[in-house]
């Protein structure tokens, strides 16, 4: 069973314009997505998948020099992207990650997809239907036939946010969660506005070279003033896009 890494990136964002090539920590936040993507077990290939925009050639270049194939396709239609990447790419699952979470623990990233080899009677297997993690740090694997059989079917927002159409329909999709303890879901390392970076900032450089999530959660309990940077950051919902 082939499953491959779909990374989605663009530079249109909203509230911090070209999030995913800031620089952190002396490289920039897709560059760290991808090496933990590429450091995870149980991953076959890893991709980008951005839009064909022309504000997305630089994450293109970026990803071609870091040597990781890419795949270009509609800037809104996010679920469209992922079955282009899966057909230029074949393979049995995706693992969905988004750009804007330098963070991310390649050790999660290998648990999913490991998750769901053992378990592969479901078509969704995630760290997000019981939310035990920092937001940033999530992880989401979607069969191929589960995602094509949702493409065919899915509109407005589902298009958007490619896997809500599957979690949002259990009785369609049998879907799979994986938590963790202590739960940690109170805390926030994903990149989304100028005060995101700057938590990310001081988080990084007291990280060092750790990239694991238990001790993500650990500096951040023990420097409480890094949480308060962008705790009061507003998640945006669904239909917000």
């Amino acid at each position: 069973m082939r499953i491959n890494a779909v990374i989605q990136a663009r530079t249109g964002s909203t509230r911090l314009p070209g999030k995913v090539l800031r620089d952190l920590g002396g490289r920039p936040v897709l560059d760290r997505v991808v090496h933990a993507a590429r450091a995870a077990s149980s991953i076959d290939q890893v991709l980008v998948a951005t839009s064909t925009a022309a504000g997305d050639d630089a994450v293109a270049e970026r990803a071609s020099r870091l040597g990781v194939p890419v795949v270009r396709g509609s800037e809104d239609d996010v679920l469209s992207r992922f079955v282009q990447a899966v057909d230029e790419h074949p393979c049995d699952a995706v693992v969905r990650l988004t750009a804007d979470c330098p963070l991310l623990d390649p050790d999660l990233v290998g648990l999913v997809a490991a998750t769901w080899r053992t378990a592969p009677q479901h078509d969704y297997v995630a760290t997000t239907l019981v939310r035990t993690l920092p937001r940033g740090l999530d992880v989401e694997l979607a069969t191929v036939p589960a995602l094509r059989a949702l493409a065919s079917s899915a509109t407005g927002y589902d298009r958007v946010h490619v896997t809500s159409g599957l979690y949002g329909d259990p009785e369609r999709f049998r879907c799979l969660g994986v938590v963790v303890a202590p739960a940690a879901n109170d805390l926030r390392v994903t990149l989304d506005t100028a005060d995101d970076l700057h938590a990310l900032e001081g988080l990084v450089e007291r990280l060092g070279d750790r990239t694991d999530w238990r001790s993500v959660v650990s500096v951040l309990r023990s420097n409480p003033d890094l949480v308060e940077r962008n705790a009061h950051v507003r998640q945006k919902s669904l239909t917000e896009g």
